[in-house]
């Protein structure tokens, strides 16, 4: 298959994220319709807009997980899921993608721990097993995350024996053990009950503030205001606002995303 080729400080002028005119379809249903955005080392993006509208397509492009149509995507000076020859890109092997996905960490709405496995068991998987780091070091590494996520007494339980919002942390500390250097949240609070949203976002808030590159796509306007450096708002398939929180969820300048926002505030 081919296609046409189309806050660490100080930043560098290149981004860590380049996407440029992506397109996906589902059948007759286009998704994305055209999607520019770049993202700098360091930057925590958060996207928000109603349902339908593509941001979570958007982010499964960026790690491959839905090929593009058309455009590109590229992260860390590699274009993701292709290789550039004679002015086309062709797509690359499923190893060679394998391979490319070790730099890009994902969560998902859902924490889709492996049952069987305790915390430190599900968070060594992917060093251990699939890139055959050392058990003892990625141990070590696993136990530092749970650390940093508050959860060392809770290495040896299973996930029946976590709350939804400790599971998805471990989630979040199984992405991390990869080492990414970038971090993708499909709408990591939407599947846990209300009380137990909080640490989740705290996790969160705290690997913004130790300056990982993030794109979050979400519901909570508050993490928004709090975390992100720049708030996207899609809708339509396309990118329709942007800017610094401040000015984006205070005062929008398109009507689209006036609307949204109110009728979010409220619901809630």
């Amino acid at each position: 298959m081919t296609i046409a080729a189309e806050k660490i400080s100080p930043v560098p002028a290149e981004p860590l994220v380049r996407a440029r005119n992506v397109h996906k379809s589902f059948g007759s249903n286009e998704v994305l319709k055209g999607i520019d955005l770049d993202v700098m080392p360091g930057e925590v993006v958060v996207i928000l807009g109603p349902s339908g509208s593509g941001k979570s397509t958007f982010l499964r492009c960026i790690n491959h997980l839905e090929a593009i149509d058309r455009g590109s995507i590229v992260v860390a000076d590699e274009q993701i899921g292709y290789e550039l020859r004679n002015g086309r890109l062709h797509k690359l092997s499923d190893r060679a993608i394998a391979v490319q996905r070790r730099k890009i960490g994902m969560v998902f709405q859902q924490f889709n721990l492996y049952p069987h496995m305790t915390a430190l068991e599900n968070i060594i998987e992917a060093p251990v097993g699939v890139h055959k780091q050392n058990r003892r070091e990625a141990q070590a590494y696993a136990m530092e995350l749970l650390s940093r996520i508050g959860l060392t007494e809770k290495a040896h339980a299973y996930p029946r024996q976590l709350s939804g919002g400790q599971q998805q942390r471990v989630a979040i500390a199984r992405a991390l053990a990869i080492k990414p250097k970038l971090m993708l949240f499909d709408e990591p609070t939407s599947a846990l009950d209300p009380e137990l949203v909080g640490e989740v976002l705290a996790t969160m808030r705290d690997l913004a503030d130790q300056g990982l590159t993030m794109i979050v796509v979400t519901h909570e306007i508050g993490f928004a205001r709090e975390a992100a450096d720049r708030v996207v708002f899609m809708d339509g398939g396309v990118v329709v606002e942007q800017g610094r929180p401040e000015v984006v969820l205070s005062n929008p300048s398109h009507p689209r995303t006036r609307l949204f926002l109110s009728r979010f505030i409220q619901r809630g």
